[in-house]
């Protein structure tokens, strides 16, 4: 079942009872696809389309010539259908690949990105963090980038202290969720937290039940070379996968 929409008998029913025709709908998403738009044209269905019509623009953009570009896809990165957005982390990392793309994002996508970084798909929170390391040599953008993440990292960690045994589990995992990709992003910025923020997060992670908040924990560790208490701690986890993580040679 999809929210708006029940499935009867493999018929399509909207919330009005009214049947939906299917062969229809393919065929619009069908010539969607084959048809050749203007660059215009795919900036303006970003701003204006529909969901098929913001995913199949995303896609199908070849370039980024200026800002209102850029911001087109930033404004569809996060607070939109899953589809979207995911169209959109996809084809933004593709256009980090080139020079006057990076300096455009760069100036104006670190809030953006960090927000997306920490979306429920899985698939976005990686495409986002990658796109976020090709524009790691931009230090204003790595400072803003870093410091959002960092709030948004403490945030989990206050949710999680605030939960007991009784509270459920989903709304646990989403908050553990929210923490592992901010701590996957911090091994790829750490040098840009002051170091007692990092100690502070190390630690509070390192005390998570969760394994792999511990092993990202400890992935940080063997990075920063700071705090070889915590360090001895997690080498003597439980955990084969956190124990292993401080032995392996360092990906970021």
């Amino acid at each position: 079942m999809h929210r708006g929409k029940i499935i009867i008998n493999m018929n399509i029913y909207d919330d009005n009872n009214s049947k939906i025709n299917t062969d229809n709908d393919f065929e619009k998403a069908y010539n969607l696809c084959i048809r050749d738009y203007s660059h215009l044209e795919l900036i303006n269905m970003l701003i204006n389309g529909s969901i098929a019509e913001k995913q199949i623009a995303a896609l199908k953009l070849d370039y980024i010539s200026d800002i209102n570009d850029v911001n087109a896809l930033l404004n569809n990165l996060t607070g939109c259908d899953g589809k979207i957005r995911e169209a959109v982390a996809f084809k933004i990392n593709s256009f980090l690949s080139d020079d006057k793309a990076k300096d455009l994002f760069a100036l104006y996508s670190a809030e953006v990105f960090a927000k997306a970084t920490i979306d429920i798909n899985a698939n976005i929170c990686r495409m986002v963090v990658d796109s976020a390391v090709l524009l790691k040599q931009y230090k204003d953008f790595s400072c803003k980038y870093t410091q959002n993440i960092l709030v948004l990292a403490m945030e989990a960690l206050t949710e999680l202290d605030k939960f007991v045994f009784k509270d459920k589990k989903y709304v646990i995992n989403k908050q553990l969720f929210k923490l592992y990709w901010c701590l996957e992003a911090l091994n790829y910025f750490y040098e840009f937290v002051p170091s007692e923020s990092l100690k502070m997060i190390i630690l509070k992670c390192s005390n998570q039940s969760e394994y792999t908040i511990r092993e990202k924990a400890a992935s940080l560790v063997k990075n920063i070379e700071l705090v070889p208490d915590i360090e001895k701690i997690l080498k003597n986890d439980e955990n084969y996968y956190v124990r292993q993580s401080l032995h392996h040679p360092s990906l970021f």
